[in-house]
């Protein structure tokens, strides 16, 4: 379940915690200020949920004209589209409303792996260079590898994983 807070920027009106679109448009119509006028803007802050979507909330910029669309992927996307999303917006400079109808039709590659040189170690076992001699096998520079590998790929930690990516 994922809480959000709306603080008003008006110092003397009183926030509140919602956790859909439903209850922010009911709520907000109670908020008044001190002289008793409604409260019109609002500043959105995520406060409880999952780390992926702590995550996603932060890249989406959640603001009010856009939390029902947020609230919609929290609850329809997968794990899988949110990085694709969270990585796309966050790391690789994509517009929003390119990537928040579909995420995965972005081309980005992600490894979950812990360094590039277990990167350089998959891609030699997965025979991107071709077929290795078990004779030379000790002889190949998974560092160096790992090296020029890091011309093309980043790195990034999304709700406390670390992955590797390349941004088509």
């Amino acid at each position: 379940m994922t809480q959000l807070f709306a603080q008003p920027y008006d110092t003397s009106a009183t926030g509140f915690y919602f956790e859909s679109r439903e209850q922010f448009d009911e709520l907000i119509t109670k908020v008044r200020n001190h002289f008793g006028d409604p409260v019109e803007e609002f500043e959105i802050q995520f406060i409880d949920g999952d780390d992926l979507d702590c995550s996603l909330a932060h890249a989406w910029g959640i603001n009010q004209s856009n939390i029902g669309k947020f609230f919609d992927v929290v609850n329809d996307w997968d794990e899988r589209q949110k990085l694709h999303y969270i990585i796309a917006v966050g790391e690789c400079s994509y517009d929003h409303d390119t990537v928040a109808d579909d995420p995965e039709n972005i081309d980005i590659v992600i490894y979950r792996l812990r360094s590039l040189r277990e990167l350089a170690q998959e891609f030699v076992d997965d025979g991107l260079f071709g077929e290795v001699p078990k004779s030379i096998e000790n002889y190949i520079d998974y560092d160096r590898i790992a090296r020029d590998l890091a011309h093309e790929y980043s790195s990034t930690t999304i709700a406390g994983e670390f992955l590797l990516y390349q941004c088509a």
